[in-house]
């Protein structure tokens, strides 16, 4: 069925050096209109399928035994998201692996699946072909085919492009599945935690440690385009911005400050880093290029001001402060000043983060004795808490805007600390779908890291 293949590179994370490549072939067909689903339908939207999550066989890829693992990678990635329903294989009519030609529809449209993934996988050793395909079961044609042929140890990072790929051609929006998670790894008893740096695939897998846990660590933020990370570390015993290149585990101090230097985020363009500065009871925000481009001090208050963090087009910085009297949410524009408050619910507001869509801002919130995530407009409409607890904090959005990690704190069950955890939790924007991310240890500070280009 396909017709000549076409290579062209997808680079990320060095891939491009291990020789990742895709071809497309056999697009949606010419005469299907551009954005229809299994059901001949407009794509099926997000709001939708969170009601009712699309119906998708997903058998092992045939060739290779490579061929059930990246299926199960596949599997998992749509199942976690919500957004659609993973059939499973015990209601498969057609038995074995799937291959690379045309399917029986009839013996997939009495599963009740809408959309189906085949595919096969060739190769050994250090080479592999993934070929994938994606079909519409009702109408019987294909949305989507591509191979990728890359180390075979790469495997699953294909397999996230793929779920990726289905994401988007059935929701019409980019998935998020190809991304890592950086965050704070705590072991050790409550009264003497260590926190060391460290990063993993969205899913949890290829988790590894940065930082040795000799000095306390915070607030990791990954690079826009550059496998970088900036972060506060108590290293020497003086809490300053560190920057790490996640390449060649290089660690060099942002800036020279007389006061402490935290909460850090880069600007959309990667450019720049803004951060606090402390001094005397208060601190400020500064704005440091990367580049040689110098420190600029955005405000000068008199207050705490802190966690500033850019809009995705880089004009405006949302903060809190504790300028009106409380900790309450700001928005300035990007060279400081005319400050504007945002937040009038009923607490005190903290962590901002501006979602990569730029229609919302999450946050953390404390009230009371408890602490919860919400979301609201840049204006400060439309509050919303998606999650409460005993004690929440720190979201992170994913790159298309729709989930939002953060972490959660369980308290001790006993005067000896015992019961005592922080883990990772992920929830969609609506608050629904709200699911503990597994980690290798306690966590904390999550960042989730952009797209792939």
């Amino acid at each position: 069925m396909p017709a000549h293949e076409s290579d062209r590179l997808i680079g990320r994370r060095g891939l491009i050096a291990t020789g990742l490549a895709g071809s497309a072939f056999l697009l949606a067909p010419p005469a299907r209109a551009q954005g229809t689903t299994a059901t001949g339908s407009a794509v099926i939207d997000v709001s939708r399928a969170r009601a009712a999550p699309i119906p998708i066989a997903i058998p092992d890829l045939g060739g290779s035994p490579l061929g059930a693992q990246i299926a199960q990678v596949i599997t998992a990635d749509l199942a976690n998201c919500g957004l659609f329903r993973p059939l499973p294989a015990s209601s498969f009519i057609q038995a074995g692996p799937s291959g690379s030609g045309m399917p029986n529809f009839q013996n997939w449209r009495v599963t009740g699946a809408q959309a189906l993934v085949t595919g096969s996988v060739e190769g050994g050793g250090s080479s592999v072909r993934v070929e994938f395909r994606l079909w519409d079961v009702l109408p019987q044609q294909q949305i989507q085919g591509t191979a990728y042929t890359t180390s075979a140890a790469n495997w699953r990072r294909i397999a996230h492009i793929i779920a990726d790929v289905i994401y988007q051609r059935l929701l019409g929006e980019k998935g998020y599945f190809d991304t890592r998670i950086v965050y704070v790894a705590n072991t050790g008893p409550r009264s003497r935690r260590i926190k060391r740096l460290a990063i993993m695939d969205q899913d949890s897998a290829n988790n590894r440690y940065l930082t040795d846990g000799t000095w306390m660590v915070l607030t990791p933020r990954f690079h826009p385009t550059r496998d970088e990370i900036a972060f506060m570390s108590y290293a020497n015993n003086r809490p300053r911005v560190y920057m790490f290149n996640l390449a060649s585990g290089r660690q060099q101090v942002l800036g020279d400050f007389n006061g402490m230097t935290f909460a850090p985020r880069f600007s959309p363009d990667g450019n720049s880093v803004i951060m606090s500065v402390a001094h005397g009871g208060g601190s400020d925000i500064v704005e440091v290029g990367l580049n040689g481009g110098g420190m600029r001090r955005l405000t000068n208050s008199g207050a705490i001001d802190t966690s500033p963090c850019f809009s995705p087009d880089g004009s405006q910085i949302v903060f809190n402060s504790d300028r009106g009297g409380d900790q309450q949410l700001y928005i300035m524009g990007a060279g400081g000043g005319g400050a504007k408050r945002i937040s009038f619910g009923n607490g005190r507001y903290a962590t901002p983060v501006w979602s990569p869509r730029g229609d919302l801002i999450a946050f953390t919130r404390l009230s009371g004795s408890t602490f919860a995530i919400g979301v609201m407009a840049p204006d400060g409409t439309g509050e919303r808490i998606l999650s409460e607890s005993f004690a929440v904090e720190g979201p992170t959005f994913c790159p298309n805007g729709r989930v939002i990690m953060f972490w959660r704190e369980t308290p001790a069950s006993s005067r000896s600390g015992a019961g005592y955890s922080t883990r990772l939790v992920s929830i969609d924007i609506t608050g629904f779908n709200e699911r503990q991310v597994p980690t290798a240890t306690d966590a904390s500070d999550p960042a989730w890291s952009p797209l792939a280009e």
